[in-house]
């Protein structure tokens, strides 16, 4: 039964809110040199990214320690957002935070059944860096809840399920976050 370690990205420069693509602040680049020796012994495993600038530099630092390079996975990346003004998509962001899978837009409940179909699909154990409402879509798929956020991932903690390819178990949320998302 492959076990998923889902990793969020670390602080970056700026929020999902005033920055679509942000990378890695000094602290955000010391929390992934952190998480990566934390993982170190579990591996090496597969390693799957987000395609966005945070998310690929957290995963940099266990990509040198394990001597490989992690598959980039649009799927597992940001929730998608066609909001470009900085106010109005905070706005957006907060809405559909406090919002249930089944009253927001179909195109993101399809992206939610994209982000479980990915994690399903992978065939082996995987360390998985991502995003926030990312984190959540599994955790609601494998707690059956469906809030769009239901746990507040902190930067660079470590959410761990196991799938057998037809559901996602929860066995330990990571760490918490003690700031909002936006």
């Amino acid at each position: 039964m492959p076990r998923l370690y889902l990793v969020r990205h670390g602080r970056p420069t700026a929020t999902f809110s005033d920055a679509g693509d942000a990378g890695l602040d000094p602290v955000g680049l010391a929390q992934a040199e952190a998480v990566a020796a934390g993982l170190a012994p579990l591996g090496p495993l597969a390693v799957v990214v987000s395609p966005l600038r945070r998310a690929r530099e957290t995963a940099a630092p266990l990509e040198r320690t394990w001597g490989r390079t992690g598959t980039v996975e649009p799927a597992v990346g940001e929730i998608p957002s066609t909001v470009a003004d900085p106010k109005a998509r905070a706005a957006w962001v907060r809405r559909i935070l406090q919002a249930r899978w089944g009253d927001v837009e179909p195109e993101l409940q399809a992206w939610r059944r994209g982000v479980v179909d990915a994690l399903l699909a992978l065939p082996e154990s995987t360390v998985v860096f991502s995003h926030y409402v990312t984190i959540n879509v599994a955790i609601g798929a494998a707690v059956g809840d469906d809030r769009v956020a239901s746990f507040a991932p902190a930067h660079c903690s470590v959410t761990v399920v196991d799938t057998d390819g037809g559901a996602l178990r929860l066995l330990e949320r990571g760490g918490e976050a003690t700031t909002p998302a936006l």
